[in-house]
């Protein structure tokens, strides 16, 4: 943790009014590696274990987040020269560019392992806060944490402990859809944005394909999670089945796998589909009522595919 995230962190305890004070801190090369952090009002305590503050006590119904992205915690991560995947894909699912998050300060909602945040961070943003309720943090630390403009937390998106209005743009891309309600946790993310600010999601639409895994998570997510893991590795070789024509669509009715390549960001993909808790889907007509009761103006939709 850096210092100056004190500016901006606030007690969620105290609904977001009352600043927090940081006790028995361990600084190591300009990091804060542990503590505690106390509210002034409330003395509600937070700790900072491993360089990231903690405002939960577990993963709560993102457990699966948490194995994930440990399991798979660089898969998705951009290597500038040989994969430019993740920039790609928020460039498409936000229309952000480097020109226009360099110097502004930044919240991503749901950051799992830091897959987009290191590509903010990369161009040029001021601050990123990472933020995550899962212990993904730790791949997400570990991955971009000790880069100077991010800052990595693990904290609810219903409670989190930041100001509200303080950021110039805030985003959740793949995240929102994964809480108990969509349309609660967009709500509470935008009241973190600045008058004048520019907000992006990405969740999950009503497709045919995604209504067929709905019927088999009703399965999936009572298997532990290892099993589960280990399960959707069959995913690796049943995509060259799935590769024949009329066969591979007739088998992706029954059982939908991810047709991505690589095969390690396969086996990510599939585990993804049928493992979190909530996987909820809308139609555009619903999120785009979302922005314009949230004041929103200027309302585009960059990728109308997925």
């Amino acid at each position: 943790m850096k210092a100056r995230l004190l500016e901006i962190l606030v007690c969620p305890s105290c609904g977001n009014l009352h600043a927090l004070e940081l006790k028995d801190q361990e600084v190591r090369d300009q990091e804060i590696v542990s503590g505690v952090l106390v509210c002034t009002h409330c003395q509600a305590k937070y700790p900072i274990r491993d360089s990231i503050p903690r405002f939960v006590d577990s993963d709560q119904y993102a457990d699966s987040f948490g194995f994930e992205w440990n399991q798979f915690n660089r898969v998705q991560l951009d290597v500038p020269g040989k994969s430019n995947e993740s920039e790609n894909t928020i460039k498409e699912k936000t229309n952000l560019t480097p020109e226009k998050v360099t110097g502004k300060v930044i919240l991503d909602a749901g950051a799992g392992a830091g897959r987009f945040a290191e590509v903010i961070s990369r161009w040029g943003a001021k601050d990123v806060i990472a933020a995550d309720i899962s212990s993904a943090v730790v791949a997400c630390y570990r991955n971009i944490g000790e880069r100077e403009n991010v800052h990595v937390i693990q904290a609810d998106l219903f409670h989190l402990p930041l100001r509200r209005e303080s950021f110039d743009i805030v985003y959740s891309i793949g995240v929102l859809h994964h809480t108990p309600n969509t349309r609660d946790a967009f709500r509470e993310v935008s009241t973190f944005l600045k008058s004048g600010g520019f907000m992006a999601i990405y969740v999950y639409s009503v497709t045919l394909g995604m209504a067929y895994t709905d019927y088999l998570r009703r399965i999936t997510t009572r298997i532990p999670k290892r099993l589960l893991y280990v399960l959707s590795l069959v995913s690796v070789p049943l995509y060259y089945v799935y590769r024949v024509p009329v066969i591979g669509a007739l088998l992706n009715t029954v059982f939908r796998i991810s047709m991505h390549p690589h095969w390690r960001w396969r086996w990510l993909d599939t585990f993804d589909w049928y493992a979190p808790t909530y996987q909820w889907k809308h139609t555009y007509p619903e999120v785009f009522r979302w922005f314009k009761e949230a004041g929103f103006v200027d309302i585009d939709l960059p990728n109308t595919r997925h």
